[in-house]
């Protein structure tokens, strides 16, 4: 069921009660190769379709946009809009990420993002109408909590939440949830491509990463989340082919970094990363 209250209330989807494994993913960013490969994953679990959560963000950096969001369409369960979705849909002419004006993550974004728009302009209509009518929050139970899924934050769909944020930045979003939604137990986000599992004043804070862009630790793996059937929440690494995924983005002239991203496992720049998260921090 889907609600809406006001005009500036996001669209809510609750999907009832889950029931066994779940899937938890997002931020397949256009990498088709990354994005089947979870899936797999989730297969061999034994999840399907109507225990998959996808966070937003089918589309970004990699160079297989239609088929990336055809896929998430087709296989990646219930999901959200995230702000790549919402741009995309709305005809915009940037991404909507949160960049801050003139750094690195903003400049490169130009051009990954009108590539996606241009793939994306090719879409079937059944395809566009779901990618329009996507819901911005989605609710569901399982394994005695009540989950909340949004894309960045409540306070933004574009809204970095880091795991070294203070608590009160992640109670504050819980508070604005529960204002619209009611009480929850649990929220399930993307966005900010950095897997991170917190305790908030007795609510859980899920980030499953990113599935198409490796987190920024030098390991090309990318990341996803899954709920056991017990409730317990496990972050999970997923390896893929992504030399191919590498040499794709060369071929269609998206080499502004990205491309060497998902060879190193390192983001191109930092900027956007509080200092805790950046190379050679801990030492």
């Amino acid at each position: 069921m889907d609600e809406r209250q006001g005009s500036d209330a996001p669209r809510v989807r609750d999907l009832g009660r889950l029931t066994g494994p779940v899937l938890i993913w997002g931020g397949a960013v256009s990498n088709l190769r990354a994005a089947q490969a979870v899936l797999a994953r989730a297969e061999a679990f034994g999840i399907g379709r109507v225990n998959r959560i996808f966070t937003g963000d089918a589309a970004g950096y990699c160079a297989e946009a239609g088929e990336t969001l055809a896929l998430v369409a087709r296989e990646g369960g219930a999901a959200i809009a995230g702000n790549v979705e919402q741009a995309l849909a709305g005809g915009a002419e940037d991404c909507g990420c949160g960049f801050g004006a003139g750094t690195a993550c903003d400049l490169a974004s130009g051009r990954w993002f009108a590539h996606a728009r241009a793939e994306c302009a090719q879409l079937a209509p059944k395809l566009r109408t779901w990618l329009a009518e996507l819901p911005e929050w989605l609710v569901f139970r399982h394994a005695g909590r009540r989950w909340a899924v949004v894309h960045g934050g409540a306070s933004a769909v574009n809204r970095f939440i880091w795991p070294t944020d203070a608590e009160e930045v992640l109670r504050s979003e819980i508070d604005l949830i529960e204002a619209r939604i009611g009480p929850i137990h649990a929220v399930a986000a993307g966005h900010a491509g950095i897997p991170f599992l917190r305790a908030v004043g007795g609510r859980l804070w899920l980030n499953a990463g990113a599935a198409g862009l490796p987190p920024h630790d030098g390991r090309p793996e990318v990341s996803c989340a899954l709920l056991l059937s017990d409730g317990t929440p496990r972050l999970m690494r997923v390896a893929y082919d992504h030399a191919a995924a590498a040499e794709a983005m060369r071929a269609a002239g998206l080499t502004q970094g990205y491309e060497r991203t998902l060879l190193t496992g390192w983001w191109p720049a930092e900027d956007i990363l509080p200092p805790a998260l950046r190379r050679g921090a801990a030492s």
